[in-house]
């Protein structure tokens, strides 16, 4: 039941991605000829007013088929008819969507469950946290150089550096000061993690508001952790067996959480969106970034980038992600992440 519920919740990610797509273009006038959740052969299909909505089979991803999306179309309700600007909200719809569905996620969340702010509230006895200097009521400011928006964005530092040091800004009573601090390995039963010695400030009980406003910051914080993940892949810091996953451990993570509550599986998911939104809009063929750079330079140069060229540069980004996909799932198989 809980791969279900996982699959459930992973589907939800694309209907939201999809459906940006499919408002914008019914806003811009644009026929919608299919609006598909899920790859592959069709387990239920059914014909609306104008358009086609199916299931196929694999949850995996989705698309709406626009007419004139592929081909140029001498139709005024065409995709290939409407400006550089109107077919770019349509594409960036998607990516927006999945973005207001994590903020929307995290607020109700940390409506309920509260949340911690990058403040220290208390130190460990002979932690590293205590040697270095750390006080009550320290407020971080930058960690490795990088802005702070949300106490994630310490744990996510210390946790990425291990066994090297971490630079912290605080501000203590309007002054600002620097430390460099070590983390240390604790174990906690059969797990362990890197830890400084240090407890957060935690707001119990936020009203409506500020669980909104919390919910950027946690949603800029997951942006830049994302960012930060894509640079070590590229550079090679990241373990590709133990550290990098694909559509089979996003499922296998999404279970873990499902088992552990329900509101850990919203949790996780609202996280997941905004992945699927950055790497979604990377501007590479075939993605939705991909589009909108194509469309930023006909914007540019008022001339059309001839189809042919368009057809090739998707056709290529297809294949390779499909290639990339396949070798993803495989390695999910062979050497699958440690939950």
């Amino acid at each position: 039941m809980y791969i279900i519920y996982a699959l459930i919740g992973f589907g939800l990610l694309i209907i939201v991605h999809e459906l940006g797509h499919f408002i914008m273009a019914k806003v811009n006038g644009i026929k919608v000829e299919e609006f598909s959740i899920g790859m592959g052969p069709k387990i239920l299909s059914t014909q609306g007013k104008e358009t086609k909505y199916s299931l196929g089979l694999f949850p995996i991803g989705g698309y709406v088929k626009m007419l004139g999306e592929e081909e140029e179309v001498q139709d005024e309700r065409s995709f290939s008819s409407k400006s550089p600007l109107r077919r770019i909200s349509v594409i960036v719809a998607g990516a927006a969507m999945n973005f207001l569905f994590a903020i929307l996620m995290y607020t109700i969340i940390l409506n309920k469950f509260g949340y911690a702010l990058p403040v220290v509230d208390s130190v460990v006895e002979n932690s590293p946290a205590m040697e270095a200097g750390l006080q009550e009521g320290d407020k971080f400011l930058k960690v490795d150089g990088n802005k702070i928006y949300t106490s994630e964005d310490i744990q996510f530092a210390i946790g990425m550096a291990k066994d090297n040091s971490v630079d912290f800004l605080i501000e203590r009573n309007g002054e600002k000061y620097e430390y460099t601090i070590t983390p240390e390995l604790v174990k906690d039963g059969n797990s362990e993690r890197y830890m400084i010695g240090f407890g957060f400030k935690y707001i119990n009980s936020p009203n409506i508001f500020d669980s909104f406003k919390h919910s950027f910051n946690k949603t800029i914080s997951a942006v830049n952790q994302t960012f930060t993940g894509i640079k070590m892949m590229v550079t090679g810091k990241l373990n590709l067996k133990t550290d990098v996953g694909g559509p089979v451990s996003i499922i296998r993570m999404s279970s873990a959480a499902a088992e552990s509550g329900i509101w850990n599986l919203v949790y996780f998911l609202a996280y997941i969106s905004i992945n699927l939104a950055v790497m979604n809009m990377m501007p590479f063929p075939a993605l939705d970034g991909g589009w909108t750079v194509i469309l930023l330079i006909e914007l540019i140069t008022r001339r059309k980038v001839p189809e042919k060229v368009v057809a090739a540069i998707n056709y290529f980004g297809i294949m390779f992600l499909f290639g990339v996909m396949i070798l993803v799932t495989i390695k999910d198989i062979l050497f699958p992440i440690s939950l």
